[in-house]
């Protein structure tokens, strides 16, 4: 575990400690900057020792799809944080398979551990300080995609789904304790472990136009994109939000 001192730079966040899981690269890197930039303190998180947190960020190694790996993020959130007042849940992701039906066991328990349960098991070991304190917020990074329920993609969709039903239950639980719970729901956006499902997504055949099609607002979105989401809804401008859906993805997946 290493920690990397950060900037003087202190803003709407200044005091505020956060955990970003998957903040390495992509939409979580760019989380974490945006958070460090608004005078948060910031632990985040990835399975492999090499990765490289952004600067400012402390870094731990957790694999948290088990639970052992949660258990060693809330101890070094204890340990280096002394305390969490922000929780965004962003490790996430799954490959395509050709249809739903080729979709073996381990890749199912695989794609419920890594978007769904890794949340559920984080937030049960960080959320119960927070309802002490009777302060705190959680963002849960879902998917745009998951009213498609396209094939290819049903277990990441069913899991991020599910992710979606709880993290409305936990809202209404943790309200009275004056914890907020948001999800925000990116579409299709340039990162590289994005770029590579696409192909893979290409490759199966999924579809005219299934990996390729440009959002209507005329671009891919782009990390930061992301991040601005995620900051506002843990800032005190979004105090009276909870329990809400920020779909951010140019309008590719319209939603009734």
């Amino acid at each position: 575990m290493t920690m990397i001192e950060t900037g003087s730079a202190t803003r709407e966040l200044a005091g505020q400690r956060a955990v970003v899981t998957g903040g390495t690269r992509g939409i979580g890197a760019a989380v974490v900057r945006r958070l460090l930039a608004a005078g948060a303190t910031v632990l985040t998180t990835a399975r492999s020792a090499e990765s490289t947190a952004p600067e400012g960020a402390a870094f731990v190694t957790a694999d948290v799809r088990t639970p052992t790996g949660a258990q060693t993020l809330a101890a070094a959130a204890g340990d280096v944080l002394g305390g969490v007042d922000i929780l965004i849940h962003n490790a996430g992701g799954a490959s395509p398979y050709p249809g739903a039906l080729a979709i073996p066991d381990e890749i199912w328990r695989d794609a419920l551990d890594l978007n769904f349960l890794a949340a559920v098991r984080l937030d049960a070991l960080l959320a119960p300080e927070m309802r002490e304190r009777r302060s705190g917020t959680i963002v849960h990074i879902s998917s745009a995609a998951v009213p498609t329920a396209a094939p290819p993609f049903l277990h990441y969709t069913t899991a991020k789904a599910a992710l979606e039903n709880y993290s409305r239950g936990l809202a209404a639980e943790l309200a009275p304790f004056g914890i907020r719970v948001n999800t925000v729901s990116p579409g299709r956006t340039a990162t590289p472990g994005g770029e590579a499902t696409r192909e893979q997504w290409a490759r199966l055949d999924a579809g005219p136009g299934a990996a390729t099609t440009t959002p209507p607002l005329g671009r891919d979105g782009q990390p930061d994109d992301i991040a601005d989401a995620v900051l506002f809804l843990v800032s005190p401008r979004a105090s009276w939000l909870t329990g809400s859906a920020l779909v951010v993805d140019g309008g590719e997946f319209p939603r009734g």
